[in-house]
């Protein structure tokens, strides 16, 4: 009996112990995900280092084992997304869009603004929504007849909202796809976004026509031209050096300012500049105006381009935006050997609608900054191109795809989804035979898949995957749902959508879309079992909210595109997004209640 006793309070000592073990488990997990979002929200740019370090951490602690690892890395739905995305590589090198934009304006603004959003929103269906803004930004800015003011907020918000029609239609919706079917779900099929895709789009273009007409009206042919910096040095045997600034003609340049004036190695800044301000030998000379003026400063003798110290010549000028995967992000044009790396030198910088200051060798560059090139022969044939910039006017690459390659690209991508939607087979397949295809055909090459492979989406998928794995292995899942089944007792399955739309959304606005949407999954996921609730219309408002971003122009890389594009102010998102935002949130929240009934499992 005395044994009996004894055995049976071990046993319950050991019970204990495992369930304070598992606690801290919990509580450390928990920790974990709130330092994340902290550290997301500080340092968006390096979303992918932040979710590798978060599953080093899962591993190390125990709460997933090499094997999970290594299965969430080859997860089918991420094999599907990472193709995809090497597809689109191919659909970006077509010239499809650039060919329909010529048809998109005419005399009557109204038409030209439901042109421009209907465009975008059906590309953005099925190709990268930030190719597509790419694609059209230079024919919006460059159009004569309507200004491109009123339509550039609306050529990013339509393509945001184009994204959510289909599966394919944004990276956000097929990372939820990946991490649905990896909890053992059919996931989603290709038109399952559509119904409320289009109410939402519907709702939200209208919405987008009524505050364009509020936008402001800037004429095309003095826009754009206030926020490029261009750099000129003054030489030792310059006439200008020991004149004012007044004195040697700088202060009433046609359509150029001279903003600033950096000297002795950039120690002494000259801001705002002076008319009697003496000029000095090496003075780095930083003006701001109109691109197309620039060649003024080659009249001054010994007045130096940035350019020119590359031994590039200045006649033709190709206008470049920097992709977020471009290996120029987060470095200066003085350490990245930008003349030998692209055959190319930079001539002047516009960056977030507002200035640049110092010595632009020293400049620190970010994704969307927009860049005036002096291009030397090579330059179109660089290979590289495609990974690091958008080409919006000037040389285009020569690997651009035409005649029977950009056919084959844009019939075989059609064909690819009817064929996948009339049989109902895995995408994964369809995705797989075309992007062979593709390659056989020289449309793409294995070089080119090396250089752009979308590691860090792969790595932010596989490292969420991870982390949704440890908080089932740990209990934090089952906490969740028990949480939702005490807290969330008596409410109706609404209010567990709307609430996690809302989350998901405000996340996004102030972190990346897909960190948003990995970070929220599982926690949607575990609540929806918690709640007894079909988990399928919640996982879709995830992708849903996950998707949109509205309010700033910096929370989506086509709104700082069109940010930097333009002269607007934060007031102009503001006043865009926060009705887009609005009509957005409701009208998915509605569309999601009558098209997927919120039933309990």
């Amino acid at each position: 009996m005395f044994f009996s006793v004894s055995s049976v309070l071990s046993a319950f000592q050991c019970l204990v112990f495992t369930q304070r073990i598992k606690m801290l488990d919990i509580v450390a997990l928990t920790g974990l995900l709130l330092v994340m979002v902290a550290m997301l929200i500080r340092y968006q740019q390096h979303s992918a280092k932040i979710f590798g370090g978060a599953m080093l951490v899962t591993l190390a602690a125990g709460w997933i084992n090499a094997d999970e690892l290594l299965a969430n890395a080859a997860n089918p739905g991420l094999a599907t997304l990472i193709m995809l995305i090497l597809i689109s590589f191919a659909l970006e090198k077509t010239g499809l869009l650039r060919k329909v934009s010529r048809f998109l304006f005419t005399d009557s603004e109204h038409a030209s603004v439901w042109r421009t959003m209907g465009l975008s929103a059906l590309a953005s269906s099925v190709l990268n929504n930030t190719a597509v803004v790419a694609a059209l930004l230079n024919a919006v800015r460059n159009n004569k007849k309507v200004a491109a003011s009123r339509l550039l907020i609306p050529l990013s918000y339509a393509s945001i909202m184009g994204g959510t029609l289909t599966l394919i239609g944004t990276s956000t919706n097929l990372i939820v796809n990946s991490m649905f079917t990896d909890t053992g779900h059919a996931g989603f099929q290709f038109f399952d976004f559509t119904l409320v895709g289009a109410i939402v789009l519907t709702g939200g273009l209208i919405t987008l026509y009524i505050v364009s007409r509020f936008l402001p009206h800037h004429t095309n042919d003095t826009k754009e031209t206030t926020e490029y910096y261009v750099e000129a040095e003054l030489s030792e045997d310059s006439p200008l050096v020991g004149k004012h600034v007044d004195e040697a003609g700088l202060r009433h340049l046609e359509d150029l300012f001279l903003a600033e004036i950096v000297r002795q190695g950039g120690h002494e800044i000259l801001r705002p500049v002076a008319r009697y301000d003496v000029l000095q030998a090496g003075d780095k000379l930083l003006f701001s105006g109109d691109i197309s003026k620039v060649k003024t400063l080659n009249q001054f003798d010994g007045l130096k381009l940035f350019a020119d110290d590359n031994g590039l010549e200045t006649h033709q000028l190709t206008e470049v935006i920097i992709k977020e995967e471009s290996v120029l992000t987060g470095r200066t044009l003085k350490s990245t050997g930008f003349r030998a790396r692209f055959d190319a030198a930079v001539v002047a910088i516009r960056r977030d609608g507002g200035k640049i200051s110092g010595k632009l060798g020293e400049v620190t560059l970010q994704a969307g900054d927009f860049l005036l090139l002096a291009t030397g022969p090579d330059f179109a044939s660089r290979t590289n191109l495609s990974k690091n910039f958008y080409v919006l006017s000037g040389v285009e690459p020569e690997n651009m795809l035409s005649g029977w390659r950009e056919k084959l690209t844009l019939y075989g991508f059609l064909t690819m989804i009817a064929a996948t939607v009339a049989t109902g087979a895995s995408l994964f397949y369809g995705v797989l035979f075309l992007l062979g295809a593709l390659l056989f055909s020289g449309c793409l090459n294995v070089n080119e898949i090396k250089r752009r492979f979308p590691v860090e989406i792969w790595v932010i998928v596989t490292s969420a995957l991870c982390i949704a794995e440890a908080l089932t292995n740990t209990g934090a899942s089952a906490a969740i749902a028990d949480f939702a089944r005490d807290s969330l007792a008596g409410h109706t399955p609404f209010v567990l959508l709307a609430g996690v739309f809302l989350i998901t959304y405000l996340l996004t606005e102030v972190i990346t879309n897909n960190a948003a949407a990995a970070l929220m999954f599982p926690v949607a996921y575990s609540l929806s079992q918690g709640m007894g609730v079909d988990p399928f219309p919640i996982i879709l408002g995830v992708a849903f909210a996950a998707s949109a971003s509205f309010i700033t122009p910096y929370g989506y890389q086509t709104n700082l595109m069109v940010f930097n594009a333009s002269n607007y102010r934060l007031k102009h998102f503001l006043f865009s997004g926060v009705p887009v935002a609005v009509v957005y949130i409701l009208l998915t929240l509605l569309g999601i209640w009558l098209v997927f009934p919120l039933s309990t499992t």
